[in-house]
């Protein structure tokens, strides 16, 4: 295997990790914020500033590979950044070439929760599964999903952008402009809106909006908003989850980012309002609902292993 540079671009942090031997655990790492509201070139920018961070001998970046994970739909095989709903900016953007011709090295980009779930089936809550749905819950909704052994990509490489499931069609708007998409319903903009809407928590958050680890520890104290809009992105959640797994048919469904973190309060509401609205008891035998174990570091874990597999 050779070195391997994992990197995370998110919504609201970029995150990179250095394997100086292509295998976990990572000789160095660092997150920065993406500042996304500043365009794309600066994203880009910020990018190549977090992998000079990881001090890379001039030894490994002679035969270094480079991992990218990036939000949205991504062509895989031309690597090319479709269409990031949270980046603003970013259509159409040839984010393989770009750091090809920066870094001079091997490059593969992926769907951010493709690697999420890659990193989760190999080093994670999904090691000895063999077919798993994976959402990542964060500024945004993510999916990724293992079928037999394998991720499933599409015809163009564009499956499994779970997060924008309907759900309710009447709904809020998502960040792509569709209305009641899951995405708009449970991911952690989508809280934090609805707990402004309604009026705020009883102990308002000194950072102003509040975020969702401020959310969920005001609903394990009881806090009414809280228990209310967490209770209702529950109900979404399960309900989304019921669909992919009439879809899907899958033994583990693994809930990554920071809304799935909340605690038992919120992933015991969606697995009730799962397992409910399934159609019939025989799609829930065997069925496993688990946080992922790997954090932060899943999409890292799983450019690693993107890596090593396409080599």
């Amino acid at each position: 295997m050779p070195p391997v540079v994992a990197v995370d671009l998110g919504g609201t942090n970029i995150r990179a990790a250095f394997y100086s031997d292509g295998e976990p655990p990572a000789t160095n790492s660092t997150s920065r914020p993406t500042s996304a509201a500043d365009g794309a070139q600066a994203v880009l920018d910020h990018i190549h500033a977090a992998i000079e961070a990881l001090a890379i001998p001039a030894s490994a970046r002679a035969h270094l590979a480079i991992a990218i994970g990036a939000p949205g739909p991504v062509d895989q095989a031309r690597a090319v950044v479709l269409h990031a709903p949270n980046l603003p900016g970013w259509k159409n953007i040839s984010l393989g070439d770009i750091m090809q011709e920066h870094w001079r090295c091997q490059v593969f980009v992926e769907n951010d929760a493709n690697m999420a779930v890659l990193g989760e089936w190999q080093y994670g809550s999904g090691r000895g599964a063999h077919h798993i749905v994976m959402l990542t819950i964060g500024t945004g909704i993510g999916g990724g999903v293992i079928v037999a052994d394998r991720l499933l990509r599409g015809a163009h490489g564009l499956a499994t952008e779970l997060g924008h499931l309907p759900v309710q069609l009447d709904g809020p708007l998502c960040s792509c402009g569709q209305p009641g998409h899951l995405e708009a319903l449970a991911s952690g903009t989508a809280i934090a809106r609805r707990v402004q809407e309604q009026g705020g928590l009883a102990q308002p958050s000194a950072a102003g909006e509040a975020t969702t680890e401020e959310i969920a520890a005001a609903a394990r104290a009881g806090d009414p908003v809280a228990i209310s809009v967490l209770r209702a992105a529950a109900h979404a959640l399960g309900t989304g989850l019921a669909g992919l797994v009439h879809t899907f048919n899958p033994e583990l469904i693994i809930l990554g980012g920071g809304v799935a973190r909340a605690g038992g309060f919120f992933l015991q509401e969606v697995e009730a309002v799962l397992r409910s609205s399934l159609m019939d008891g025989a799609f829930a035998e065997g069925l496993e609902l688990k946080p992922s174990t790997l954090g932060d570091e899943a999409a890292l874990l799983g450019g690693l292993a993107l890596v090593k597999t396409s080599s």
